[in-house]
């Protein structure tokens, strides 16, 4: 039986500093975490996930009932998620990243072209969640980097989550302020949102060339923290042909061609988007290749494995199932397909990322989230055996089945 939770004490490190929550009721920890250091650890501040939020994983304590601060947090989650998309869209955790030294708030404003009054409000913001570092000078607050804040959140980083931020931001949180719509009718928001019929969920996706590279951004955010750990979540050696379809930049093509360098590994998408990837994203040491084509209308060129890398979880059912089985036409004997989603646990109750995630499908998409045994039915459906499911503690998970 899978846990629903887990207790467990987690802590928090900054660049030049530790803390340590409480005991925490967590399902699959898969957040960074920070709060507000001059509160107590009641007040806590658990958000900035793969969606910028978390959820009340710990029932309301004695402590809770007396003052809210827990609920508190949540209620003004948004803020703090707003901060960081901000500070991201302002160029602030650029700045600080290439900058030699602290700088204080007026010089970051006139390097940035913003207020002064705004920037050192963004700045002390920014350093009361944790993400950033404030020195005191000559009597002026002198503000640097983190090894978070240059890791995840500056254009450039190690593992940058510059793109999913700014997709975040300009995309996803306009849906979102139709939640409660969304929640009533029990249909996406593209069409109040952005004024594309609600029906045809990658017209809105890809309703620009501007929003399909954020699009494609976001994607090559995720693969740069998820990536190796779904492409190793299986021995995929056996297979010496790959396909990725629909995928996207080609970022998790990547990362399997640096785990299996033997493998043929070609990503197919659409033609707009293969050429954006070509232009936008292709790397001088490629191996992978890009090929224009259609899954659902088009020819699935034949492989030992395919890739289906959040693809299922935006459709209903019947229309997953229709592209299985034409996966499972294409693919060699002895082959495989390894879909890659956020798992719910089969109760449901969990984890509290997959749970948003469900929601965010429901905002944007046709689709929603689901536990295993739904990829297993499936692929049963399809024609393909030998089920294998792996958890790999963070966003997204894997299955794998075989023909």
């Amino acid at each position: 039986m899978e846990p629903n939770s887990k207790f467990c004490q987690t802590s928090v490190r900054g660049a030049a500093r530790s803390h340590v929550f409480g005991p925490l009721l967590i399902s699959h920890s898969r957040y960074f975490l920070f709060w507000d250091h001059s509160k107590p650890p009641s007040a806590c501040l658990a958000l900035f996930g793969p969606v910028g939020l978390t959820a009340m994983a710990e029932r309301l304590s004695g402590s809770e009932l007396d003052y809210p601060y827990r609920l508190l947090e949540y209620l003004n989650g948004f803020r703090v998620s707003k901060v960081i998309f901000s500070a991201c869209e302002l160029g602030v955790f650029d700045l600080l990243a290439q900058s030699q030294k602290p700088l204080s708030a007026e010089t970051v404003a006139q390097e940035l072209d913003i207020s002064a009054d705004g920037a050192e409000r963004l700045l002390d913001a920014l350093v009361g969640v944790g993400i950033l570092e404030v020195e005191a000078a000559e009597d002026k607050a002198l503000y640097s980097a983190t090894d978070v804040s240059n890791t995840y959140l500056t254009k450039t980083g190690g593992k940058s989550l510059h793109g999913m931020t700014v997709y975040l931001s300009q995309t996803v949180y306009p849906l979102w302020g139709n939640l409660t719509e969304t929640v009533r009718e029990g249909k996406n928001q593209n069409e109040k949102t952005f004024g594309i019929p609600s029906e045809d969920i990658f017209k809105a996706i890809y309703r620009s060339d501007e929003e399909m590279l954020k699009f494609m951004g976001l994607m090559n955010s995720a693969w740069a923290i998820d990536g190796h750990d779904v492409v190793t979540a299986f021995d995929l050696s056996p297979f010496k042909t790959v396909v990725d379809l629909g995928g996207c930049g080609g970022a998790l093509a990547r990362e399997l061609a640096r785990e299996y360098p033997s493998a043929d590994i070609s990503v197919l998408d659409v033609p707009r988007v293969v050429q954006a990837a070509k232009q936008h994203f292709s790397q001088p040491d490629d191996t992978i290749r890009f090929v224009e084509g259609d899954f659902f209308s088009g020819e699935i060129p034949a492989s030992d494995l395919y890739i289906l890398a959040r693809i299922i979880h935006d459709w209903k059912e019947e229309k997953a199932l229709q592209l299985l089985q034409k996966v499972h036409r294409s693919c060699r004997p002895g082959g495989g397909v390894l879909i890659v989603e956020a798992l719910l646990f089969e109760n449901k109750r969990g984890p509290i990322t997959a749970q948003i995630f469900s929601l965010n499908m429901m905002v944007q998409t046709q689709g929603r989230e689901h536990p295993p045994s739904h990829y297993r039915h499936l692929l049963s459906a399809a024609g393909f055996h030998n089920v294998q499911v792996h958890r790999t503690g963070k966003s997204y998970d894997a299955i794998l089945g075989t023909k």
